[in-house]
């Protein structure tokens, strides 16, 4: 009888279902897992990769997706200057005001201020892409399956579609993205950003770069979160020993206390 009550609820769980896809196209080829030096319980950020990834997303990514939840003061001290960070800024336009008459006015930008988009609005971003919206990079290593591994797959995955997979015209074949057609045709190309620091720009470290960058950008306070993280536990581990030794202390002379009766 046990037996079939878990048939029972096994089939009704089974039925239950919406639907049931065994094909790994509907979700997309599964991302390998690399060895990301801040996924590390002690590692921090490559900061200098967190420079070069910002760079690959200035002059590749920025034309087509935005930032919205990134600063430009969230740059300083991470991998850039302060002063850095201003001429950055300033190089943007931005609507401020009223002013004194109750005009709004264009102003150079500040590093309060955050990341320009590329499009004014949605319609504008969905005109200019054949329809597709670019979608917004800020949490996309967190709002994406695989994460950091996802990315970079996604980036360095475009491939010429397999014998009998039809891709429509204006769609590119890539086994990471669910379904295998993607609006977004490739971007990286060795050689297409030149680093300021050096580093040969190859298709797979500038796709590592601004991975590590959309890392940063999904959790800029990963290394003080990991450093306070550190702090609690050399404080726990004080307070543990210290708990244990007034026990011992407190509780060692009644343990051991002999009652006589006569």
């Amino acid at each position: 009888m046990a037996a079939a009550g878990v048939a029972t609820v096994g089939a009704l769980a089974y039925l239950s279902m919406e639907s049931v896809d065994a094909n790994m196209a509907a979700d997309g080829l599964h991302a390998p897992v690399y060895p990301w030096e801040h996924k590390k319980n002690l590692a921090t950020f490559d900061h200098a990769a967190i420079r070069r990834g910002y760079q690959v997303y200035k002059e590749v990514c920025a034309a087509c997706h935005s930032l919205d939840r990134i600063a430009w003061r969230n740059l300083i001290g991470v991998s850039h200057t302060e002063a850095e960070v201003k001429a950055m800024a300033e190089e943007f336009e931005y609507a401020d005001g009223p002013n004194d008459v109750g005009d709004m006015f264009q102003r150079p930008g500040k590093p309060s201020d955050y990341m320009p988009r590329p499009y004014a609005n949605d319609e504008q971003a969905r005109a200019g892409n054949a329809g597709a919206l670019p979608p917004d990079l800020s949490l996309m290593i967190k709002a994406r399956h695989g994460g950091a591994d996802y990315v970079f797959s996604l980036l360095t995955g475009y491939q010429d579609p397999p014998a009998g997979v039809e891709i429509r015209e204006g769609l590119n074949f890539n086994p990471y993205f669910p379904g295998g057609a993607i609006g977004m045709a490739r971007v990286l190309f060795d050689g297409v950003v030149e680093y300021e620091d050096g580093t040969p720009a190859t298709t797979s470290q500038m796709a590592k770069d601004v991975t590590v960058f959309l890392s940063w950008a999904a959790e800029p306070e990963m290394d003080e979160r990991k450093k306070m993280g550190m702090k609690a536990l050399a404080l726990l581990a004080v307070l543990t020993g210290l708990s244990v030794y007034l026990k011992r202390h407190k509780w060692a002379g009644l343990k051991t206390r002999k009652i006589l009766y006569k």
